[in-house]
């Protein structure tokens, strides 16, 4: 079980490094990433960033190795805003979270009915309005 602080101190690293990799990022292979959650260690100086990319597999692997070798500079960040005794190790995750979800969605509107999806679009709509 993860403790209140890990939790806050886990969006605080969330919170910086998209932004910093929004704003201050300038590596041309990153593009299209959405930080979309971070785990911590017990002791706060690992931090695990699960990280979303738009886009095909090679250009995933690709801005993942550019976040990789940015993690330093992202580190620096995190150590500049965020006053902890020490400044988590970043490592960078792909999140297929997305993913599977767009995939599960293309499925199941392949194995429904057309029936059946437009009473579920019917009863959304009621939902609604």
């Amino acid at each position: 079980m993860t403790s209140r602080r890990t939790l806050k101190a886990a969006e605080a690293v969330r919170e910086v490094v998209s932004w910093a990799i929004l704003t201050e990022l300038n590596d041309p292979r990153v593009s299209d990433v959405t930080v979309t959650y971070v785990e911590m260690s017990g002791d706060m100086r690992q931090a695990k960033v699960h990280v979303s990319v738009m886009g095909d597999d090679a250009k995933q692997a690709l801005c993942l190795r550019g976040l990789k070798s940015s993690a330093g500079f992202l580190q620096s960040k995190l150590s500049d805003r965020i006053d902890t005794r020490y400044t988590p190790r970043i490592e960078f995750i792909l999140d297929q979270g997305v993913k599977r979800s767009i995939e599960i969605s293309r499925i199941l509107k392949e194995v429904l009915p057309e029936e059946e999806q437009a009473e579920d679009e019917d009863d959304e709509d009621e939902d609604r309005g």
